[in-house]
């Protein structure tokens, strides 16, 4: 296990042992403050052997309403001969194959030691890209669906087991409790000391407080309505050095986890994200459709991949953040500036580029579209 604290005062080059400093590792050296503990965001390769090459038909067999809302659903799938499944670990996450052709990634929520069946829960998003609705509607039990995976893109280390920290803290925000689930429940097995506190606009939007409540008053429940918005020290009470802080959320609660941690030495932050990235040191650059010779504008704020659809609705993406690798297209002239962990040097040395997250520092790409 790869230790997750540098040297005070300075970050890792890379994760991985590449020579060179990696390139989400240079913007935070960039903004955040000597004491900044390492974060793993969703976009990094797993620190565990990959799985991911398994690509499985799967049936729904059982559908929960999971909050008095009726806005989250949980689906139980297995094998239709009820083999066993591949294995996986707390924080992974499987690739669904909706039958419209839409790619989407949801964390299991399930437990690992149940090798015949995954779990996953999905929040109904009305005016989102489509997934929510079409998991919400279109996938009743008996239904077929194909996954890809599990992969961990937010690994799990565990105090006493190869980890450094002494304990855990865990922050879920809403529809974030999915992959902190299994993390808590493998560390109230394992007897480890942990706390949690769990948000959400109020107690009907909540999943899973039937399950949260068997984890005692290691758990408090804050709601908008009950208790506001909370600031970042209601998020991390009690946290203190040699604690490890696991967070999966929206943005504005991530976000003020991290600025906080940035000021609390001996603390270290693994965190989640629901959005895309920003982007950082953007520069405008033109792309060219090889097929039609249209050149499009990407403004030095924007991803390619949103100029992209905005001409081309119909090409194909998923998780918008540089792991899924669903956006991948080929540059066929230009210089493609790298910002995702995922593509293999080869990949590179053949002009394959994710236009979620990767750009250029300028000038025009040609890309195969």
């Amino acid at each position: 296990m790869v230790n997750l604290r540098p040297v005070p005062g300075q970050l890792p080059a890379d994760l991985f042992g590449k020579r060179d400093q990696d390139r989400a590792v240079r913007v935070l050296d960039a903004v955040a403050s000597a004491r900044l503990k390492w974060t793993t965001m969703i976009n990094r390769r797993d620190l565990s052997p990959r799985v991911d090459d398994h690509r499985l038909a799967l049936v729904v067999t059982e559908r929960r309403i999971e909050a008095h809302d009726q806005d989250v659903v949980s689906l139980r799938l297995a094998a239709p001969d009820r083999r066993e499944l591949p294995p996986w670990r707390a924080g992974a996450h499987l690739d669904l194959e909706l039958p419209s052709g839409r790619l989407r990634q949801y964390s299991l929520c399930g437990d690992p030691a149940d090798t015949r069946a995954y779990r996953v829960a999905v929040r109904r998003i009305p005016d989102g890209l489509g997934g929510s609705v079409e998991v919400h509607e279109g996938l009743p039990v008996g239904a077929p669906i194909t996954v890809r995976g599990p992969r961990n893109a937010f690994p799990f280390a565990v105090p006493g087991h190869g980890a450094p920290a002494a304990r855990l803290h865990f922050i879920a925000g809403g529809i974030g409790i999915t992959p902190i689930l299994p993390m808590a429940r493998l560390a109230q097995r394992l007897g480890i000391d942990w706390s949690m506190v769990y948000t959400g606009r109020n107690r009907d939007t909540i999943p899973f407080l039937d399950e949260i409540a068997g984890f005692g008053d290691r758990v408090t429940v804050r709601t908008d309505d009950e208790h506001g918005l909370p600031d970042a020290a209601a998020l991390l009470p009690g946290v203190a050095a040699d604690t490890a802080v696991y967070c999966c959320g929206p943005v504005p609660m991530t976000s003020a986890v991290a600025a906080a941690i940035r000021e609390m030495p001996g603390v270290e932050l693994h965190s989640e994200r629901f959005s895309p990235p920003p982007i950082v040191n953007g520069v405008p650059f033109e792309i060219q459709f090889a097929s039609t010779g249209e050149v499009i504008e990407v403004a030095a704020d924007r991803s390619a991949l949103d100029t992209i659809l905005e001409a081309r609705p119909d090409r194909p993406y998923s998780c918008r953040q540089g792991f899924c690798r669903t956006c991948k297209v080929r540059v066929l002239s230009g210089e493609p500036e790298h910002r995702e962990t995922v593509l293999t040097a080869a990949e590179h040395e053949a002009g394959e580029m994710l236009v979620c997250v990767s750009r250029s520092p300028g000038g025009r790409l040609v890309l195969d579209l």
